[in-house]
């Protein structure tokens, strides 16, 4: 029999009594500890958060604008272009740097 382990960190804060007040009201009601229920809430939080910020959402008709742009994509234009060689002159100058460029 294998027995797991998992590492756990610990998270304190002080807040105003009426706060925490609040708080074990509101785990009350849930059935869940004060501690339960933070954690519960906070991670709910961190989630939405993270979603916010890491995903995309296109409504069905700019996907498939995205979509057609990727299949056939538009002619380089001058502004394109100077962007091209700002980038490219950007990662020459930055050679020394310790990002490494290179996919």
């Amino acid at each position: 029999m294998e027995i797991c382990t998992i590492k756990q960190d610990r998270i304190g804060a002080r807040v105003p009594h009426e706060v925490y007040e609040t708080l074990c009201r509101a785990a009350e009601l849930t059935g869940a500890t004060v501690n339960q229920f933070l954690v519960q809430a906070a991670l709910k939080e961190a989630q939405a958060v993270i979603e916010r910020e890491e995903v995309i959402r296109l409504s069905p008709r700019d996907w498939n604008w995205l979509l057609d742009l990727t299949d056939s994509p538009p002619e380089s234009n001058p502004i394109l272009k100077a962007a091209v060689t700002r980038y490219q002159n950007s990662k020459r100058d930055d050679a020394d740097s310790c990002f490494n460029w290179e996919p």
